[in-house]
């Protein structure tokens, strides 16, 4: 059966001196400080130390193949994304993120598949990376949750979309720059908290906005098993329905309505939790997602799925149906 991986991050072994090229730092480089471990610097700041399955696509492939997993769908860490910087200095930034990803899938074509990065704070500029990405051979983007503190429900993004529904670009939305993560340092809690949040406030923006009506065509996936959505749709449809002058003034449609017509990754760690959304998603939206290489994520790829009670159909869709109809991919390419 093929096992398509559609979460997993990767970056550059060498990151070029950003701070001064563009003349102002807070942005992230490598310091190589012992063989085949690193440490993720943010300027002078320590941000993560990562080992080399961070960056290198060959040893990788091993690596995951050990779970029977053939492909993986890479894309860069959030922390990457640059949203801050000035529009141009973040155009570049994504430029070369994107120019090195689009070289690991035509080095291993059978192995990798990439999404790019745009500069989501210069939407007329992401339109221009949209279609040099399209034409490198991306299958989609990811993005983060939100863009320097706004939602994805702003109009400004519009372009985004509709670029993304004309080029057939999938998108990812991915949580970042967590809600409050300044108030609850302690206990991980921007990660174990703060990262399911911001997935649900980027659908319930993109819903209550009439993103995802506008473009019907758009083919989205929510990170992280759809972050708190599904395990609180009860709660965001009543909302709606209690106080539809405040949640249902630009789109009159049910947010339940909207459930298994998005994607989401399988990362719940959970059984009954993976049960529950394959109830409300259906099999054909949930995919197969890890978070590789890092160690909140389902780095067994899935071993948990084998071990359910889930017929061959159902594990089928998760393991590479739902994520080659989300790429809109032949499952020829790797055969």
């Amino acid at each position: 059966m093929l096992k398509i991986d559609m979460h997993t991050h990767i970056m550059p072994d060498k990151m070029p001196d950003w701070a001064q090229k563009f003349g102002y730092d807070g942005f992230i480089h490598l310091e190589h400080h012992k063989a085949g471990v690193a440490r993720m610097m943010q300027g002078e700041k320590f941000f993560r130390e990562v080992e080399q399955n961070c960056w290198d696509p060959a040893i990788r492939i091993p690596d995951y193949e050990k779970y029977n997993t053939q492909v993986q769908v890479i894309c860069t860490i959030p922390v990457l994304f640059s949203y801050w910087a000035k529009a141009q200095d973040g155009l570049d930034v994504s430029r070369f993120l994107n120019d090195h990803i689009a070289d690991i899938v035509n080095k291993y074509p059978k192995n990798y598949l990439g999404l790019a990065t745009i500069p989501m704070q210069a939407p007329e500029l992401c339109v221009q990376e949209l279609e040099r990405c399209k034409k490198m051979g991306f299958v989609g983007i990811q993005i983060g949750s939100n863009i320097n503190d706004e939602n994805l429900s702003e109009a400004k993004f519009d372009p985004v979309w509709e670029a993304c529904e004309r080029l057939g670009m999938a998108v990812m939305i991915h949580p970042w720059n967590m809600m409050g993560k300044a108030q609850m340092e302690k206990y991980w809690l921007p990660w174990l908290v703060g990262m399911p949040a911001e997935t649900s406030r980027a659908a319930c923006s993109m819903i209550f906005s009439g993103v995802l009506e506008r473009y019907p065509k758009l083919r989205v996936c929510f990170s992280h098993a759809g972050g708190s959505l599904l395990a609180t749709i009860g709660r965001v449809e009543h909302g709606f329905n209690c106080r539809p002058d405040l949640v249902a003034i630009d789109n009159p449609i049910n947010p339940r309505e909207y459930i298994g017509k998005f994607w989401i990754d399988c990362i719940t760690h959970d059984e009954d939790m993976l049960n529950y959304v394959l109830k409300m998603q259906g099999s054909k939206k949930v995919c197969l997602g890890s978070d590789y290489p890092f160690p909140l994520g389902d780095l067994e790829i899935g071993k948990f799925i084998t071990e359910m009670d889930l017929s061959e159909g159902v594990v089928e869709d998760i393991f590479c149906n739902s994520t080659l109809e989300w790429l809109d991919i032949d499952k020829n390419r790797f055969l």
